[in-house]
């Protein structure tokens, strides 16, 4: 396993973060695709087996379950000075209809302090090596957030924090009130970006590069979107309510897309899942994508995919299909 600096701090983490939104009760949250304990715990033992340190998960995933069963798998598999776990906050614990939960979501003081709490407890940890926010939140002021963050790292609930998807000038107004405040400052992006999604590389991309601020990209297969044929589908896909909403607006264009990385996946005799990852891996300032697992499969392409250089080439292949795409993955 190849193992990279998370941004510019000095945290080492392997060149892959295993996305733990596949591991919780199917029945609970909006999820019904995912491993339950049982069926999680030999692809999280062989993820640990392959070197990966670096877990994704999120206190809205599976109804809480989620965080639950990756403290179990962790106590089970990992020394807690060399996992480094990260999870996140902003939707309600349980989303997926949504209902409205005051207090209980967003990115207000009283939301963050009970989340990292509730984090904590099911995950069983003292501490959290990256706290992030899931989103933006529109009716809290940054400042508040902030500050909430900042306390969070000062009382040793966490080490690290983060951001994922939203505008570029947002992250650059929190990281300022940050600065200037004297408050801990995010060191990672966990944005969307795949071949079939490239409009961070618009903003948000040269801001993190320019800032020094480490990616972690989240959805590097679009949902398995480049890694079959165009018209094949899997049981997640079926229903996957949010890959519709990410992608359809955008098929006929993407279609073209999916068939090159198929030619040059075909080329290179390898899966296309290889050819997709090894190009998000090899961007510029990615630390570690988050890659989704629910089969051993899954974990070898992707550890594979780290050891695939793509030419100059075969990366203009795979690009030159691309168009402008609308906006999507920012709440």
């Amino acid at each position: 396993m190849q193992f990279r600096k998370l941004g510019t701090t000095g945290l080492d983490v392997s060149a892959l973060c295993l996305g733990c939104m596949s591991f919780g009760d199917p029945k609970a949250g909006a999820h019904p695709w995912t491993l339950d304990e049982a069926a999680g715990r030999p692809i999280f033992r062989a993820a640990v087996e392959a070197g990966i340190n670096f877990f994704d998960t999120a206190d809205s995933y599976s109804a809480g379950t989620s965080e639950r069963q990756v403290g179990r798998y962790l106590e089970e598999f990992m020394r807690r000075d060399e996992a480094v776990v990260a999870t996140k906050v902003y939707f309600p614990e349980g989303a997926g209809g949504g209902e409205k939960h005051p207090n209980r979501q967003g990115l207000s003081r009283k939301a963050i302090l009970a989340g990292i709490d509730n984090s904590l407890t099911r995950l069983r940890l003292d501490y959290v090596d990256l706290y992030q926010i899931h989103r933006w939140d529109y009716g809290t002021p940054i400042e508040e957030t902030m500050e909430a963050l900042h306390d969070v790292v000062k009382t040793g609930k966490a080490r690290y924090i983060g951001a994922s998807s939203m505008f570029a000038w947002q992250f650059a107004k929190a990281q300022q009130v940050a600065k200037a405040n004297g408050w801990t400052r995010f060191v990672t992006m966990q944005n969307h970006l795949n071949l079939l999604y490239r409009e961070e590389e618009r903003e948000m991309i040269p801001l993190c590069l320019d800032q020094g601020v480490g990616l972690i990209p989240w959805s590097p297969l679009a949902r398995g979107r480049l890694t079959r044929d165009w018209e094949a589908g899997t049981n997640r896909s079926g229903s996957d309510g949010y890959a519709t909403k990410l992608y359809a607006a955008s098929e006929a264009a993407d279609r073209a897309v999916v068939e090159a990385v198929a030619q040059v996946a075909s080329a290179r005799g390898v899966p296309r899942a290889q050819i997709a990852l090894a190009w998000v891996a090899g961007k510029r300032g990615v630390s570690a994508p988050i890659i989704g697992a629910t089969k051993p499969s899954h974990l070898a392409d992707a550890v594979a995919a780290l050891s695939l250089n793509l030419s100059g080439g075969e990366v203009a292949a795979l690009e030159v299909p691309y168009i402008p795409h609308p906006v999507v993955g920012i709440e």
